[in-house]
């Protein structure tokens, strides 16, 4: 009998599972957490993994009251997130925004910096979160259990705020680079790969902003980086086969 006891002591403390059901709406995580205890819960996503130019910019927010419209940031208006934003900014319990310069990401690796950035970002917010909601993939290292969420901007309320304040202080950083170097057009791609990068790329040579582990820039200029302040100087002539041939980098 005391062996039987044991048993049912051992499993009686054992948290029972929670079902996030689909059509529990985008707070059913939080939700779920809360009636376990797990509270507050943060998000965190990042902007500007897969550019080649800009800062890579990973946020962490734990919300404050319900928001209304809440969604992928990549799915929104620019006009929309920028409205969505000043709600979170004016909410939300703890905001923590990480800024990673394309030079750390040369040095360090894409990755190491996103893993490196979300840490830093959940242990920015002021608070510790009894959960935290990653987008993606799993995080190690921070203050408190978390669950990578495929897609977590589009079924978690925390990390879609995650995703829209990384994402809209991302773009104004990069409009702001776009008035420094107006000839690459970083206020229209953010950044990111595009045929009008290419080519500004092929005409002007990369800026001091530019990640210069990436391909599409290596490709121009065969590893070498641009001090900062720096102009580029170089000659190649695969670049002037693209300027007056098929224009690929």
């Amino acid at each position: 009998m005391g062996r039987n006891l044991l048993v049912v002591m051992t499993t009686a403390y054992r948290p029972r599972p929670s079902v996030v059901r689909r059509d529990s709406g985008l707070y059913g995580y939080e939700r779920a957490l809360a009636r376990r205890g797990f509270t507050p819960v943060a998000g965190v996503d990042e902007a500007g993994r897969g550019a080649c130019a800009g800062p890579l910019v990973v946020a962490a927010v734990v919300l404050g009251r319900d928001i209304d419209g809440l969604s992928d940031s990549k799915l929104l208006t620019e006009a929309v997130r920028e409205r969505l934003y000043e709600r979170i900014m004016a909410t939300a319990r703890a905001v923590s925004v990480v800024v990673i310069p394309p030079e750390e990401i040369d040095s360090r690796g894409l990755h190491k910096c996103n893993v490196a950035g979300m840490r830093r970002a959940v242990a920015g917010l002021g608070l510790v979160p009894g959960y935290v909601l990653v987008d993606g993939f799993p995080v190690a290292g921070l203050p408190a259990p978390s669950l990578a969420v495929w897609k977590g901007d589009q079924v978690a309320a925390c990390v879609a705020a995650a995703s829209i304040v990384a994402k809209v202080t991302r773009d104004r950083l990069m409009h702001g680079l776009d008035e420094a170097y107006p000839q690459y057009g970083f206020a229209l791609h953010k950044g990111y790969v595009t045929p009008g990068h290419r080519r500004a790329l092929a005409r002007h040579g990369p800026s001091p902003h530019h990640r210069f582990s990436f391909v599409t820039v290596a490709r121009v200029t065969r590893g070498a980086r641009i001090p900062a302040g720096g102009l580029w100087t170089g000659q190649d002539e695969d670049m002037r086969e693209n300027e007056v041939g098929t224009g690929v980098v």
